[in-house]
């Protein structure tokens, strides 16, 4: 017999749904349930790349680990890759379909549905409950009609719909109940609940609203879930708003630490590339919009979805200038996949793969160029860095071929589970300059450890042994923790198992 579902909605983005889904899985692990996570169609430019080299969100590749499950692209086989305001790279089933305008995506849709419910069988014949999240709100009624992400899978799925809501910014009860209002009749009837997210306060003053909810919408509240700040998780598609390790000059280095600025790009693709330095007690680190007074210790120039147009927009905000002026001042320069690509001497992309220009000047930081083309490298990779020894483990997501690397920085090891001696990535300036196409790289402790040191050595300070200690298995018991102590978890998993709603 299939495995049963239970679909969390949200009255709108960033809302708290991927967390909420993610903490339930990890609840729903720790009662012995077979949990796994699934997310129809989401859009993000953070993402990861499964063992088979399929890439899915960085989200439900969060969920699957709390579930403690390898992801897979059957978690995610839709997912959006903004490039524009009005288009985006759509990857199905882990691999490119194509670059697509809203009306393009809109008549392509109908195609996916049989993908949708191929994916969500094969995960409900091998599990026991699968766990879906919804994308945005499911009252934006004019994409009802092609709807792929919320009621419509709910439908497919048979699932009960738990609806949640943000009360960090106001309005809570204007979404819960406007979501309801706008929903039709058979969507209404298969939401079961609400939880509020996010809420600081008194919960004797909340609860005159919790209880005109339920009267008003027939619905019961399954908790409050409070709001907290001091459990790191990777975020699905936007930098964190906390800055520099918690304190409040926004990164301002000092007290034996070094300090280190990460550009902002308009289109900035897998920023969690610097969760880990961000979590070093010995580093503050922040991101810029445009260039600082103060010359910072290293600049790392992030991954981009549209390379060529972040690279102009950072040469706008006067970033070139400042990069340069940072080199000569001693900094480091670092950049990751696009980024890296930015500090060669030339981009090209003439068959205009990502963008409408043919090709642009780079940064000159190294002897490189890169030329765009249709292929898209997807892969885990282990490779050793070069200077350090040092071992890493991580992962490739890029178009274009980079050449020139005279200096590599890293050599790699493994790609796809096969052995290989590829080198990866150019160093130049004695090391101070180097880019790399591995996301991820910082998460590897030995490395991370390493190049802090080397900047604490160029300010005469001492190295620290140890790299500090992120533990996500320890993060995930404790959202799990502070979540079941919120919600009624025994109503919501007697929700999800019924069989009242098998389609």
């Amino acid at each position: 017999m299939p495995g049963q579902s239970l679909m969390i909605q949200g009255t709108g983005s960033h809302v708290g749904k991927s967390v909420i889904a993610a903490a339930l899985c990890r609840i729903f692990r720790q009662e012995g349930i077979d949990v796994v996570p699934f997310k129809s169609q989401n859009m993000s430019n953070n993402a990861f790349v499964c063992a088979s080299g399929g890439e899915i969100a960085r989200s439900q590749a969060l969920q699957a680990a709390a579930c403690g499950l390898e992801p897979s692209v059957e978690m995610n086989p839709v997912l959006l890759k903004p490039c524009t305001d009005e288009g985006a790279q759509v990857i199905v089933r882990g691999r490119p379909a194509g670059v697509m305008k809203a009306k393009e995506y809109e008549r392509f849709k109908p195609t996916l549905r049989p993908v949708l419910l191929e994916c969500l069988d094969s995960l409900r014949e091998r599990h026991d409950l699968v766990v879906i999240e919804g994308a945005g709100s499911p009252a934006e009624i004019n994409l009802r009609e092609n709807d792929i992400a919320n009621m419509s899978v709910a439908a497919l799925a048979g699932a009960p719909v738990i609806l949640v809501g943000d009360i960090d910014f106001g309005g809570v009860f204007a979404q819960l109940i406007g979501t309801m209002h706008l929903l039709l009749e058979e969507e209404r009837a298969r939401v079961r609940g609400f939880v509020i997210n996010k809420f600081r306060g008194d919960m004797d003053i909340l609860k005159p609203g919790l209880d005109y909810l339920e009267k008003e919408t027939g619905r019961r509240v399954f908790g409050v879930v409070p709001y907290f700040g001091d459990i790191r998780l990777p975020e699905e598609d936007r930098i964190p708003e906390r800055t520099s390790n918690g304190t409040e000059d926004n990164g301002a280095a000092g007290g034996g630490r070094v300090r280190i600025d990460v550009i902002r790009h308009p289109r900035i693709a897998n920023f969690t590339d610097f969760d880990a330095l961000e979590a070093e007690p010995d580093v503050s680190l922040r991101y810029l919009d445009s260039p600082a007074v103060e010359i910072p210790d290293a600049i790392l120039i992030p991954g981009t979805k549209s390379t060529i147009p972040d690279l102009r927009r950072l040469k706008e905000a006067g970033f070139a200038a400042f990069v340069s002026h940072c080199r000569e001042r001693g900094a480091t320069i670092a950049g990751i996949c696009g980024g890296y690509q930015m500090m060669g001497r030339r981009i090209s992309d003439p068959s205009r793969i990502e963008s409408d220009a043919a090709e642009e000047e780079g940064l000159g930081l190294l002897p490189t160029e890169t030329v765009f083309n249709e292929r898209k490298r997807t892969a885990r990779v282990r490779a050793i860095h070069i200077e350090s020894g040092a071992e890493v483990d991580g992962y490739e997501i890029h178009m274009g071929e980079t050449r020139g690397e005279e200096r590599p920085a890293f050599q790699f090891t493994e790609r796809l589970g096969n052995k290989t001696r590829e080198m990866d990535g150019a160093s130049a300036a004695g090391g101070r300059v180097w880019g790399t196409y591995i996301h991820g790289v910082f998460d590897s402790p030995a490395f991370r450890r390493h190049f802090i040191n080397r900047l604490r050595a160029e300010k005469g300070m001492k190295p620290i042994a140890a790299a500090a200690s992120i533990d996500l298995e320890s993060d995930l018991d404790r959202l799990a923790d502070r979540v079941r102590a919120a919600l009624d978890v025994d109503a919501i998993l007697e929700t999800a198992m019924s069989r009242k709603w098998t389609s």
